[in-house]
């Protein structure tokens, strides 16, 4: 019998965490959870993408929400 693994990042790439947030909160919630400017200026995957793997970070605060998140922590709109 295999385990599920307790870590909700295990598996996830960057681009499926980003696509479940939008899901979720959409670019203005997430823009109001995370202060990065490729959320808030004509925010879109491709460029967020970029961003996010070019700054560790930011990476780590996109990677904490999607915790929060499928943790059921995440429903509150301050920031992470």
């Amino acid at each position: 019998m295999s385990e599920t693994p307790k870590d909700p990042l295990h598996g996830m790439t960057l681009q499926a965490i980003l696509e479940r947030l939008l899901e979720q909160y959409g670019w203005e919630g997430l823009a109001r959870r995370i202060d990065i400017r490729c959320f808030k200026s004509e925010p879109s995957i491709k460029s967020s993408l970029t961003f996010l793997r070019r700054t560790p970070w930011a990476r780590e605060q996109v990677e904490k929400l999607y915790v929060q998140m499928v943790r059921g922590k995440g429903r509150a709109d301050g920031p992470v």
